[in-house]
């Protein structure tokens, strides 16, 4: 059917086709993939502390943390529960 520059063309493009692919997806990645500021910077990150005294104040903040949490969630809690006993209410 085909001669032999057909299939010399045909082996061509089986060869240069998967190259050329990844020459194409394979350059430039830096660039390409790279997300700005991903990693967080030197003062961004948590430091660990070692002196006693850092220790303490980071134990305080984490439980005024923890204690505003529960506090918000109690709260919303019982605007819920305010929010069910109208409803019970009407019925």
């Amino acid at each position: 059917m085909g001669g032999l520059n057909l299939e010399v063309f045909k082996f061509g493009i089986y060869i240069l086709f998967p190259i050329a692919s990844m020459y194409y997806f394979g350059t430039n990645l830096d660039s390409r993939f790279s997300v700005p500021d991903f990693w967080p910077k030197r003062e961004e990150t948590h430091r660990i502390p070692f002196e006693r005294d850092e220790i303490r104040m980071e134990l305080e903040r984490l439980k005024r943390q923890r204690l505003q949490r529960r506090k918000e969630r109690l709260e919303s809690e019982a605007q819920k529960d305010g929010q069910r006993e109208r409803l019970v209410e009407r019925e």
